[in-house]
């Protein structure tokens, strides 16, 4: 589809804005795609962990769309090919985990998996048991509270698969994914002199880095995209390649860009919702690789944070995106270009790594495993 953008018209437009008013992003009134709708849908995109542009493309729009449902707006039900997505669908699952029913993760798609836990719940209350969520299921779910304690069974099924399977990293696999790549998407471009730095070539040296890292302490590496691919992969793509793949973890690797110079620092982000729902593995991982690469590289801590971003969203092992600096900042630009400031950016995410498999009592103070011994473990261990 062509993209929507600033000083079109038309019927598009107005439902654009109708449901960028119903989210509080906009104001309403008026019928074209003026510099305030703009703005608005540069706001929902950086809340959706979308590409920000302005522009309102098929990927925007699919977002825009799944978003507008509130729970209990229109009947649910596992439709196929194409499953319903939406905010309802999501709120559904979330509400369905506190109760103790297994929806896997709330990635906002009504599959299988969801459907045969509204049919468990539909069963347990003396409903049809269809797996549709219709008036009478919303009326059961409202009249019944929270009957799960000390978790969400899901979250609570992760951290004990982590718990069990052991400290060594050999033969565990983990996707790399360095954010952005191709001639359209380079991420943040900040022109320095004769040279110009971008988003892309710098996140995926430090993703080559680390694969050979990885690789040499046993694990198996993946990473989503070459040097040059010749198109850009959506969050959701990205997540696909995860899932298909079976790995144990995802790592995705962006920089950050501002106006201002004055900004800096790194941040971490996991998976979680505004009301509390969060992956406690995918905390913890972040948690690690922020503190590591605070402490070893000096940069300002600007703390981790949960989104829902599709990538966090939809990948069904913990993942985490890091954000190792401001281009834009003269400061965190002169660590981004040397290489050796990428190498400790490196080590930091690979101790963060390490400590992820060692159970909580016996994890270690920040900074303090040399991860050259990682390899001479790993050497000791096959000879």
């Amino acid at each position: 589809m062509r993209s929507i953008r600033r000083g079109d018209t038309g019927p598009a437009v107005e439902e654009i804005r109708s449901i960028l008013v119903g989210l509080e992003l906009l104001e309403a009134g008026g019928t074209e795609f003026d510099t305030a709708t703009e703005t608005a849908v540069r706001a929902f995109q950086q809340s959706r962990g979308i590409g920000v542009d302005g522009l309102v493309g098929q990927e925007t729009w699919s977002a825009l769309d799944g978003a507008r449902w509130k729970l209990g707006a229109r009947t649910l039900f596992h439709s196929v090919p194409t499953s319903l997505v939406g905010e309802d669908v999501r709120a559904l699952q979330e509400r369905l985990l506190e109760m103790g029913f297994d929806t896997g993760r709330a990635d906002a798609i009504y599959g299988p998996r969801t459907a045969r836990a509204v049919a468990q719940f539909q069963r347990e209350v003396g409903l049809t048991p269809d797996g549709s969520c219709g008036p009478n299921t919303m009326k059961a779910l409202r009249r019944l509270g929270r009957k799960v304690v000390g978790g969400r069974p899901n979250w609570l099924r992760e951290a004990e698969a982590f718990r069990q399977s052991g400290s060594s990293l050999v033969g565990k696999t983990i996707v790399i994914d360095p954010g952005h790549g191709g001639e359209e998407d380079p991420g943040v471009v900040v022109p320095d002199g004769q040279l110009r730095w971008t988003e892309a070539d710098l996140v995926f040296d430090i993703a080559t880095r680390l694969e050979g890292r990885l690789a040499a302490a046993g694990m198996r590496v993946h990473l989503t995209r070459g040097p040059a691919p010749a198109q850009s992969m959506t969050g959701q793509e990205r997540a696909a390649l995860a899932n298909s793949l079976g790995a144990d973890l995802l790592i995705s690797l962006h920089l950050d860009g501002q106006e201002t110079p004055a900004a800096d620092g790194v941040a971490t982000y996991h998976y979680g919702t505004g009301n509390g729902v969060t992956s406690t593995v995918g905390e913890r991982l972040a948690n690690l690789v922020q503190r590591e690469v605070v402490v070893r590289t000096g940069m300002r801590d600007c703390r981790i944070h949960s989104k829902t971003w599709e990538l966090l969203r939809l990948t069904r092992m913990p993942a985490v995106r890091v954000d190792l600096g401001y281009l834009s900042s003269p400061t965190d630009r002169q660590r981004l270009i040397d290489p050796l400031s990428r190498e400790q950016m490196v080590e930091a995410i690979l101790a963060a790594v390490q400590r992820m498999y060692f159970p909580v009592e016996a994890d270690v103070p920040t900074g303090s495993i040399d991860v050259r011994q990682l390899r001479l473990a790993l050497a000791s261990r096959n000879s």
